[in-house]
């Protein structure tokens, strides 16, 4: 799919290394189509490369994307330039009276914190509440898919006793939902985080269907209300060094961290990580937009209570 980016995003030339088809505005607007509209709210605090991650796996599908990023205004970012947010950004202020067809909201690594502890805790549940009217579907990843289940359904999250780290095995259940359509019966995916929801906390609302789950890392793939929300708590986006990276980064701290589980051969950190999840993270994202996504939002996009008719 052709992915519509400003013509100087820094990832555009990364995503173009990969031979994946990205196309600037100029381009885009001679096309007779019509994109569908994404915002990425991008709580990552490297956001450069969660910016290549995300548009990644929101290539594999031939419809056309447009993408708006965006930042928060009651936070400071300390790892990604203001000239890097001031150019490619938007804020919320910027795009509230606007209606997306799809939001991400991704994670962030803040979750030992209470959630109202969040210094934009009261900004990003400004966004989750504006969601329900101006987005078709919202994909919530890791500390966002807590954070959602938290704001939506009331659903605490849990202190690990140590840090789920690492790539783990899942199972698909309710295989007829479109949502995990093609996946094999098991699958892999990495997780990063110190904090848990309990999949019997999930189960015992009614809203609430869990697709993929793990015996390690618990309930990975959540949806709620036909798909308008949706529920990730691992990291599929994830690059094949990104566990890499976060675990040899808090090894050379002097951080008390385990080698992730299921990710070096032979469990030796010296060698190249092998890459289990890129499959199947692909199909997930791919179902998403055309499911949940294109096949739910009309030509003219007004308004979501409209289109569900509510």
């Amino acid at each position: 799919m052709p992915i519509k980016t400003q013509s100087d995003l820094p990832a555009k030339g990364k995503l173009e290394q990969e031979n994946i088809f990205v196309i600037d505005e100029n381009r885009a607007i001679h096309q007779d189509i019509r994109p569908i509209s994404i915002g990425i709210v991008n709580l990552m605090p490297l956001k450069e490369d969660a910016e290549v991650q995300l548009l990644r796996m929101l290539s594999n599908t031939p419809l056309q994307v447009d993408v708006s990023f965006v930042t928060l205004e009651s936070h400071e970012s300390t790892h990604t330039s203001v000239s890097h947010l001031n150019k490619f950004y938007e804020t919320f202020s910027d795009i509230k009276d606007k209606h997306f067809d799809g939001l991400i909201i991704t994670g962030a690594p803040i979750e030992l914190m209470d959630f109202e502890e969040v210094d934009y805790w009261e900004e990003i549940t400004k966004i989750m509440e504006w969601s329900k009217t101006h987005v078709t579907s919202t994909l919530h990843i890791c500390w966002g898919a807590q954070a959602g289940l938290y704001y939506h359904y009331g659903i605490k999250k849990h202190e690990l006793g140590k840090k789920c780290f690492g790539v783990f095995k899942h199972k698909v259940k309710n295989r007829k939902i479109p949502l995990v359509r093609g996946f094999d019966d098991y699958f892999m995916a990495p997780h990063s985080r110190h904090t848990v929801v309990a999949i019997e906390d999930i189960e015992d609302n009614k809203d609430l269907t869990i697709l993929a789950e793990s015996k390690e890392a618990g309930a990975f793939l959540v949806m709620a209300n036909n798909g308008r929300q949706i529920f990730l708590m691992g990291h599929p986006e994830y690059d094949r060094y990104t566990l890499d990276t976060e675990y040899k980064r808090d090894k050379s701290k002097g951080h008390d961290i385990e080698m992730p589980k299921n990710y070096y051969p032979g469990n030796d950190e010296n060698q190249k990580p092998v890459m289990s999840w890129r499959s199947h993270a692909s199909i997930l994202y791919s179902n998403w937009l055309n499911y949940y996504v294109y096949q739910a939002t009309p030509y003219d996009f007004l308004d979501v209570n409209e289109i569900l008719k509510k």
